[in-house]
């Protein structure tokens, strides 16, 4: 195995494990593990934990960025565009009801720990705001584009923290609908306040 499939191996099976087991709590062993790999193949690609964490950090980045692309290109329309973000959280649930969002868990456990790359994981969160701010002001609400692609995250994470908490499908879909009735408004003009 070439060495660079093996360190993208590593980044994919920490950032695994770091969604569902949580940063603090994913050694280097259990990381060695999933791979197959023993310690000391696994340090000669990584030497600390600190330095993986920012590989799955910079991964999660280059993911999402591509996925902004995609529904770039792929939309019909700014609101096209925005139900397909929306719509993570339908596509996602199974995993969203078991573990939570996996940007907001992991910017939530760096944050608790007052971590180095608490900052480098929440621009994962400015990637999509950035992005949504861009779709609403093509849909016309420039002047407070940057409000609502910040209302929209924060409704999204409160979903997503619901989601876990209570393992509610239904809980789920009822919301992505409300979302989308919010956007539907939005697009078709009305003052609707953020709400």
């Amino acid at each position: 195995m070439a060495a660079t499939d093996t360190r993208e191996q590593i980044v994919e099976a920490a950032d695994r494990l770091f969604y569902e087991q949580g940063f603090d709590h994913t050694s280097f062993a259990d990381v060695a593990a999933a791979v197959g790999i023993s310690r000391g193949n696994f340090y000669y690609h990584f030497k600390t934990k600190d330095e993986i964490l920012d590989a799955v950090v910079a991964a999660r980045l280059d993911r999402t960025r591509a996925m902004l692309d995609v529904w770039e290109h792929e939309g019909a329309d700014p609101a096209d565009r925005i139900r397909r973000f929306v719509r993570i959280l339908i596509d996602n649930r199974a995993k969203i009801m078991r573990h939570g969002c996996p940007v907001g868990t992991l910017c939530n456990e760096l944050a608790k720990l007052d971590h180095a790359a608490k900052n480098a994981a929440a621009a994962i969160f400015t990637a999509f705001q950035n992005w949504l701010a861009v779709q609403f002001a093509a849909l016309g609400h420039a002047e407070e584009a940057d409000a609502l692609a910040l209302h929209l995250l924060a409704r999204t994470q409160g979903v997503a923290t619901l989601a876990s908490a209570f393992c509610d499908e239904a809980f789920i879909r009822r919301e992505v609908t409300g979302v989308e009735a919010w956007l539907a408004a939005l697009q078709g003009g009305r003052d609707i306040a953020g709400h």
